[in-house]
């Protein structure tokens, strides 16, 4: 019997980690592919892409079209790269309404103004009623390098430090609240445009070794492909982990966990152990939640989670269905 493709390959977990390995690597593999970040640096240029299929396409705190923006704006600059220019192609589906067309249209504009960068091609598609969701929007971006900025799994050493910018899980649980409209939670989603803080933290912090927004499969996903690209173990406090207490109480009703749920205003760091509490106190200058979580142990078996209850955990990626189409 032949595989198929399931929702759970696009949620950015192990299956899907699998499935760009064994398919799109083993077929396209290239120099810069094959680093698997989010952008790939080309010279002086960084450029990424992203598509995006968000259900509902407008929930709490922002919407597809601000998502589609900043999605790939903070790809680029969580790779080093000062975005400067994107690409948008829409595909809208027979029936879509023109007032909601026009209400995404605005959004984007409003994104591209926050993060100071300009739409410079485009496509439109409409296609069969039936034959799409709504609304599927794909961008892509260019930016410039900085110099100083070389984020690589093969710079992680042991005893790094591990930061979070942010609370995390507010965009994937915002998501799932205003697609099931059971809860009532005045829970917005994170999402927002990182490039002014990231490049300021590349200018100012260029032994930074490695950083990435933790979007499709939340914190425990980005936290197991650093694990997987630098071939060291992590280990995670628990009571570090920036998660607001609506979140939580959110992800308790739902059965959720919050270190799974998307983020989309928020990075992942990984510094220097000597470096670290002073790149947290200029992260708290913007937000207090900014944390150090944990650092890079090359005792740990993966990764591992010390619980508040004093025990310990593995961290793995999602091996359950969770939350298809968050972004």
């Amino acid at each position: 019997m032949q595989e198929i493709i399931t929702l759970k390959h696009g949620e950015g977990a192990k299956a899907s980690y699998n499935l760009v390995k064994e398919v799109f690597l083993k077929k396209l593999s290239s120099p810069a592919l094959k680093k698997l970040t989010d952008a790939a640096t080309i010279g002086n240029l960084v450029y990424s892409c992203d598509s995006f299929t968000v259900d509902p396409i407008f929930f709490p705190g922002s919407d597809i079209g601000k998502l589609s923006v900043f999605g790939t704006v903070n790809d680029i600059s969580v790779s080093g790269g000062i975005p400067k220019y994107l690409s948008l192609a829409v595909i809208v589906e027979e029936g879509f309404l023109k007032s909601d067309l026009i209400k995404i249209v605005a959004s984007i504009k409003a994104a591209i103004r926050a993060a100071k960068v300009d739409i410079v091609s485009g496509d439109f598609k409409v296609v069969e009623r039936g034959k799409a969701d709504k609304i599927f929007i794909s961008t892509s971006g260019i930016g410039e390098k900085i110099k100083k900025a070389n984020p690589s799994f093969k710079s992680i050493k042991n005893k790094d430090k591990i930061i979070v910018t942010g609370s995390v899980g507010e965009h994937g649980i915002s998501v799932m609240l205003a697609r099931k409209k059971i809860f009532e939670f005045n829970i917005k989603s994170d999402c927002q445009s990182l490039n002014s803080l990231v490049t300021s933290l590349w200018m100012k912090f260029p032994q930074i070794n490695f950083m990435r927004d933790p979007t499709r499969g939340g914190i425990a996903s980005v936290l197991n492909e650093i694990h997987l690209g630098s071939k060291k173990g992590i280990r995670i406090s628990e009571e570090n982990i920036p998660v607001r207490r609506d979140v939580r109480a959110a992800c308790e009703i739902l059965g959720i966990d919050p270190y799974y749920l998307a983020c989309e205003g928020r990075a992942i760091l990984v510094v220097p152990d000597k470096i670290s509490e002073e790149v947290l106190k200029f992260l708290k200058k913007t937000s207090k939640s900014a944390s150090i979580i944990g650092e890079i142990d090359k005792g740990a078996k993966g990764v591992v989670l010390n619980t508040v209850s004093g025990g310990e955990r593995i961290l793995d990626f999602s091996h359950s269905f969770n939350l298809p189409r968050i972004c």
